[in-house]
């Protein structure tokens, strides 16, 4: 039970932040924070302050406008105090991260009376490396011509006019300290390329024996979030940390209380994060660079003993493994019947998957052999960047200066990752699948690798439940799920067989505040066209869709592909296609700039968008009062990691349609329906193209689960 002292310093913090706020209370939002107080502030603990007993983990799915970070950080917060515990709270999005550090946070601060402290948690990728950054200002004399040998691992010198500016400008803020090496924080927008020259990652950074090491802005943040009491990051780096076993960059997952905002991303952020890929044609042009590259440098700098000999084992090895490579590609190539296909942001990507993750076995024979080689050339790497890290001690005997090897250190560790990416993937494609576990699912793509044609190799695993029960469920002191969309068909079960909830999760549905049936209506026209014949639902919507939304301002209209959206946009007449933003010609920002634009001047606009504007993106207002969806959203049928598992589910007796199918749609469609309603002032419309909602079983249990608009069915 809830302590009495942990009770009325929760009801207290929330009654003085409604009253500094001058706001009345939410029914939804008071439900959550009991929910998540009864099962974060009561978990029991041995005398070393370890959970004891079942996992803690609670699951709440609260409508938009229910006030979400509110409630739950007003419930965590004194929760983890009370245990000594941390909290960290995961977003999946960087928008949010940002509104929880810059907005949320500190209003909770100011208005409720508890005291805490927090910091915001990035990827070394967020951050500038000062290494790279003196390197290119040098624009890669002297020091750099070893790096020159290795331009493929993108450490290309060559420095513009327009980069060195910026460079220049970066030392001088820094120096300045108007400037913490924080990407976010820099006034402008960095071009990826030319942020990915300045930044580095965990295999090329020298850590402390790096000279710029005690600036580092990477570690100084990193050292700043040792001290606080709430760290605001993102699942990808809860994830990342769990990986490497927990507690590496985040404090340990048994003396953190977890919260996951937008939930309901992590089941494929984490199957994302255990995926792995390699492009056959561009791996063996790599590996021939290799082999180049340190034959080249071996005859620049005849090297003594134990490092030298490693090195000198490399290019034989890489020229096995090029060979290899090119049997392999030929294998594929021979096998593969690649179908046209698009993943799920419209992107044509035709495959070739195994059925039931089953490899042939000749290509396993062959899979088997780069696994053995590159199991061996991770060995010579590692045995490498250990040498260098010796010889920037100083150790002698190593026959290497220490400014060299810091300088080496970078190059070798890239080669060590890149590596063992292909040591993993090939490890994953040849691994006997248990019996009694879902198989990982098989692929081939075909990619364009320049004017040539490559063939990416992939393994995934098609749930992610296991390894969230393993890793994280099992470990952690506690943890709470938080989205609009948890539920599919207005229950948790889909939920919980992807994200892999222990029995004893606690799950509730908090209300949102919004009044749906007065704010809003779902039309159902009937178009007199199947949406499973595209040609005629194409047409149909073409012909219907200029006299459905007219009189709206801003409009979404929603599609399954980027086929469909095209083909409509291209059938509209000239005059209204001129109102029409459709996503991929701009950036996702620009596009929804320009609409704004266009609606603040009094125009109307028309968003058209894939699965990717059917969710999170925020339209309050007169920049979105009618949301049309094309028809309802069923997965591409060619993703093959859905596939495996549908082929998995069958194969044990079940019915893939109606237990993924089906809830995945319902749920994408209440993501949706989601874009109208962003504020309790916003009214507007929802029109379904699709009237299988009505005619099919399953479209009435769709139907069911979407909000409570008045409706209207043609």
């Amino acid at each position: 039970m809830l302590s009495a002292e942990l009770k009325s310093q929760i009801q207290g913090a929330y009654s003085r932040f409604l009253e500094a706020k001058g706001l009345k209370p939410r029914y939804g939002q008071r439900l959550m924070i009991a929910e998540v107080a009864r099962v974060l502030g009561t978990i029991a603990t041995d005398d070393e302050g370890r959970r004891q007993g079942e996992p803690a983990v609670v699951a709440v799915e609260a409508g938009t406008g229910t006030g979400k970070t509110v409630a739950y950080s007003l419930a965590a917060i004194p929760s983890a105090k009370a245990a000594g515990k941390r909290l960290v709270i995961a977003t999946a999005t960087v928008a949010l991260q940002e509104q929880i550090v810059n907005k949320d946070l500190p209003d909770l601060m100011r208005n409720s009376g508890l005291s805490f402290s927090f910091a915001l948690a990035k990827g070394r990728g967020r951050y500038l490396c000062l290494s790279r950054l003196d390197l290119l200002l040098q624009e890669g004399q002297a020091q750099g011509a070893t790096a020159q040998l290795f331009e493929e691992e993108g450490f290309r010198i060559d420095v513009d006019e327009a980069s060195q500016k910026l460079f220049a400008q970066m030392i001088e803020k820094l120096a300045g300290n108007r400037w913490d090496g924080d990407r976010d924080a820099w006034p402008q927008a960095i071009e990826d390329d030319t942020w990915s020259r300045l930044t580095t990652d965990h295999s090329q950074c020298t850590g402390r024996h790096c000279p710029n090491f005690q600036q580092c802005a990477f570690y100084k943040a990193r050292e700043g979030m040792t001290k606080v009491d709430v760290i605001v990051t993102n699942h990808d780096m809860v994830l990342a940390d769990l990986a490497l076993g927990g507690g590496a960059v985040l404090p340990d997952p048994r003396d953190t209380l977890y919260v996951f905002d937008e939930g309901h991303h992590l089941p494929d952020k984490a199957i994302g994060h255990f995926a792995h890929f390699t492009r056959l044609r561009s791996t063996a042009d790599w590996l021939g660079q290799v082999e180049k590259n340190l034959t080249r440098l071996l005859a620049q700098h005849p090297l003594p003993g134990e490092l030298g000999r490693l090195i000198e084992a490399v290019p034989e090895l890489a020229r096995e493994l090029r060979t290899q490579q090119q049997f392999m590609f030929a294998a594929c190539e021979q096998l593969a019947d690649f179908r046209a296909g698009e993943d799920l942001d419209g992107r044509e990507r035709p495959r070739h998957r195994f059925a039931g993750g089953v490899v042939p076995e000749h290509l396993r024979e062959l899979g088997l052999e780069l696994k053995k080689g590159f199991s061996r050339l991770v060995e010579l790497f590692t045995q490498l960047t250990e040498l260098l890290k010796e010889a920037m001690d100083g150790e002698p005997g190593i026959g290497l200066a220490s400014h060299q090897a810091e300088e080496w250190y970078p190059l070798f560790g890239s080669l060590l990752a890149r590596t063992e990416g292909n040591w993993q993937l090939w490890t994953a494609f040849t691994a006997e699948d248990p019996e009694d576990s879902p198989p990982m699912a098989r692929w081939l793509t075909l990619a364009e690798s320049g004017a040539l044609h490559d063939i990416e190799v992939d393994a995934s695993p098609i749930l992610a439940a296991e390894t969230l029960r393993r890793h994280l469920w099992s470990i952690a002191h506690g943890a709470l799920l938080t989205s609009a969309t948890l539920t599919a068909l207005n229950s948790f079960d889909r939920f919980r067989m992807r994200a892999g909830l222990p029995k004893s999760a606690v799950t509730a549905v908090v209300p949102s505040p919004f009044a749906h049936a007065e704010a809003g209506l779902l039309r159902v026209p009937d178009l007199k066209a199947d949406p499973r014949d595209a040609t005629a639902h194409t047409a149909a919507i073409v012909r219907e869709l200029p006299r459905l939304v007219e009189g709206a301002r801003g409009v979404l209209v929603l599609f399954s592909s980027r086929r469909q959206m095209q083909d409509v946009f291209d059938g509209l007449e000239r005059e209204w296609r001129k109102r029409v933003l459709i996503q991929g010609n701009l950036s996702k920002q620009e596009t929804l700039s320009r609409h704004r634009a266009r609606v603040d001047e009094g125009e109307s606009s028309v968003l058209f968008g894939l699965a990717s504007f059917a969710e999170g993106i925020d339209l309050p207002g007169a920049y979105c009062e009618h949301v049309v969806i094309a028809k309802i959203p069923f997965a591409v049928p060619d993703d093959p990691v859905e596939a495996a598992l549908a082929e998995w589910i069958e194969a044990r007796g079940g019915n893939p349609f109606m237990e993924i199918a089906v809830p995945d749609a319902s749920l994408r469609l209440v993501q949706a329906c989601g874009r109208l309603l962003r504020t309790e002032q916003d009214r507007g419309i929802i029109t379904l193209l699709d009237r299988r909602v009505v005619t099919q079983r399953y479209g009435k249990a769709i139907l069911e689960a979407l909000p409570p608009f008045r409706r209207e069915i043609g």
